[in-house]
C-alpha cells in the first residue's frame, strides 16, 4: 500500500477527505456516491450483527469453542451465559443505537443546500469517529434502566417506524411506473420504436401476472380446505382486473392522457409478487390423512424438501432479503425519489426517453469538474456546486430502515419465539403485514387514477 493512500485513508477517517479504494484498477467514484456507500455499510455491519444475536446456532458454537466463555459473559456483565447479548431484546437495543445515530444526523443535517458548510464536511467525513459513535450508541442501549418498559415502548416505535418504510417504498413504486410510463411515452411522440416497446412491456408484465395468478392457484389451493387461499388469490387476481380496467376507462383517460396498460402491469406484478410472498409467509395447515396422520397441506410438495437445510435456506433468504432493503434504502435517497415525495415531477417539456431511465445521475453535467487523485481510486468531487442529494432525507430513509430491519429480524409481533434460523417459518403477523401492504399498494395506484376526477379544481403531477 503506498504512502499516498495510506495518507488518503487517514484522512478519510479521521477527516474530511472523501473514501475510496487502494486500487487504480477501480472506476472512478462520485463523492456524494462513497458517502451513501459508507453509511450503507455501517448499516450492513450492524444488520450482520443483528442476525448473529438472533442465531441460536451461532450462540451454541460460541458456548462450545471460546474457551472460557462463561468467565468472559461474567466479566463483561452479560449474564452467566451472555443471555443478555442474544435474543430480541439485543437486536432491539443495537437497533436502537443505529436509530439513533441515523436520526441524529437527520437532524444535524436539515437544510443542508451546499457540501462546504461544516455540517457537510461532518456529513461526508470524519468516518473512523462515525463508526465509534455508531458503536457507543448501539453499547449505550445495553444499560438503559428499567429494560421492560424500554422494549415495550420500543416495540411500538419500530412497528410504526417499519409501516411507514413499507409506506415510502409503495408510493416510490406507483411513482415509478408513473415516470415510467410518462418518459416512454414521451418518446412515443418523435419514434414509433417507443410504442412498440411499450406494447411489448405491458404484454410481458401481463403475461408474468397471470402466470404468477395461475400457478399460485395450481399449489396453493387444494378443492378442500385453503379457504384464505382461495379467497385471497381471488380478491387480490380480481383487484388487478379492476385497476386496469380503470386506467384505460374514458372518464380516466381523459382527465390523464398518460394513464394506461403499463403501470397496472407493474403494480399487478407487484401484487402477485406480495400476494405469492405472503402465502409463503403463512402458518401452514395441516389435516389428517387416512391413516391418521397429520400433513401439511395448501403449499406446493417441493417446497417443504426445500425446508429441511435450515441454514442454507435461512443463510441465502436472509442476504437476498436484507440486500433488497439496502437496495430500497439506496433508491429511495435520490433527489428524484425525495421530490417524488413532495409531488415534484420533471415537466414533460424536459422528458427525455430512455431504456434506463431511472439510472440518470442525480448531479449535473459537470459533476467532472474536480477529481483527486491520492495513490489509488479516483474520486470525483461531484458536489462543488451544491448537494446531489437531500442529507437530511437520506439519514431518515436509514433511520426507518433501521426500524424495519429491527421489525424483519425478530418476527415482528411473534418476538418472543423468533430465531434467525426460523426466519422463513410462517407467521401471522408477517402474512397480513405482507397483504396489507399488497392492498395499501392497489388504494396508492387507484388514488392517483381517480384523485384528479375527485378534485376537478387541482393539478396533479402524475
Amino acid at each position: 500500500m503506498s504512502a499516498p493512500c495510506c495518507a488518503g485513508q487517514l484522512a478519510c477517517c479521521c477527516g474530511t477527505a472523501a473514501c475510496s479504494l487502494c486500487c487504480k484498477c477501480c472506476p472512478k467514484i462520485k463523492q456524494s456516491t462513497s458517502t451513501r456507500f459508507m453509511y450503507a455499510l455501517y448499516f450492513i455491519l450492524v444488520t450482520i450483527i443483528c442476525c448473529v444475536m438472533m442465531s441460536t446456532t451461532v450462540a451454541n458454537e460460541m458456548k462450545t469453542h471460546i474457551p472460557f466463555y462463561k468467565q468472559m459473559c461474567k466479566g463483561i456483565q452479560a449474564g452467566e451465559m451472555c443471555e443478555k447479548l442474544v435474543g430480541y431484546s439485543a437486536v432491539y437495543k443495537v437497533c436502537f443505537g443505529m436509530a439513533c445515530f441515523f436520526f441524529l444526523f437527520f437532524l444535524f443535517t436539515i437544510k443542508i443546500n451546499s457540501s462546504k458548510s461544516c455540517r457537510a464536511y461532518i456529513h461526508n467525513g470524519f468516518w473512523l469517529v462515525k463508526l465509534i459513535l455508531l458503536a457507543a450508541m448501539c453499547s449505550g442501549a445495553f444499560f438503559i434502566p428499567d429494560q421492560d418498559t424500554f422494549l415495550n415502548a420500543w416495540r411500538y416505535v419500530g412497528a410504526t417506524g417499519g409501516f411507514l418504510f413499507i409506506a415510502i417504498q409503495l408510493i416510490l413504486l406507483v411513482e415509478f411506473a408513473h415516470k415510467w410510463n410518462k418518459n416512454w411515452t414521451a418518446g412515443a411522440n418523435h419514434k414509433q420504436m417507443w410504442n412498440g416497446l411499450l406494447a411489448l412491456v405491458t404484454l410481458i408484465l401481463y403475461s408474468v401476472a397471470v402466470a404468477a395468478l395461475v400457478l399460485m392457484a395450481l399449489f396453493y389451493t387444494r378443492s378442500e380446505g385453503c379457504m384464505y387461499n382461495k379467497v385471497l388469490i381471488g380478491v387480490n387476481g380480481g383487484l388487478c382486473l379492476f385497476v386496469s380496467l380503470v386506467a384505460i376507462s374514458p372518464c380516466v383517460q381523459n382527465r390523464q392522457p398518460h394513464s394506461g396498460l403499463l403501470q397496472s402491469g407493474v403494480i399487478s406484478c407487484y401484487v402477485m409478487y406480495l400476494t405469492f410472498s405472503a402465502l409463503s409467509s403463512k402458518p401452514p395447515e395441516t389435516i389428517l390423512d387416512e391413516n391418521n396422520q397429520n400433513i401439511t397441506i395448501c403449499v406446493p410438495e417441493f417446497s417443504q424438501g426445500l425446508h429441511r437445510d435450515e441454514n442454507l435456506v435461512t443463510g441465502l433468504g436472509t442476504t437476498i432479503l436484507f440486500g433488497c432493503i439496502l437496495y430500497s434504502c439506496l433508491t429511495s435517497t435520490t433527489r428524484a425519489s425525495s421530490e417524488a415525495l413532495r409531488g415534484i415531477y420533471a415537466t414533460p417539456e424536459t422528458e427525455v426517453a430512455r431504456c434506463c431511465f431511472c439510472c440518470v445521475p442525480d448531479g449535473d453535467a459537470d459533476a467532472k469538474e474536480h477529481t483527486e487523485k491520492r495513490g489509488g481510486q479516483t474520486v470525483i468531487y461531484d458536489e462543488k456546486k451544491g448537494t446531489v442529494y437531500s442529507y437530511a432525507y437520506f439519514h431518515f430513509v436509514f433511520f426507518l430502515a433501521s426500524l424495519y430491519v429491527m421489525m424483519t429480524v425478530t418476527h415482528w409481533f411473534h418476538y418472543e419465539s423468533a430465531q434467525i434460523e426460523k426466519f422463513f417459518t410462517g407467521t401471522w403477523s408477517i402474512f397480513w403485514i405482507k397483504m396489507v401492504s399488497c392492498w395499501v399498494c392497489v388504494c396508492l395506484y387507484l388514488w392517483t387514477l381517480i384523485a384528479p376526477l375527485c378534485c376537478p379544481t387541482r393539478e396533479f403531477s402524475v
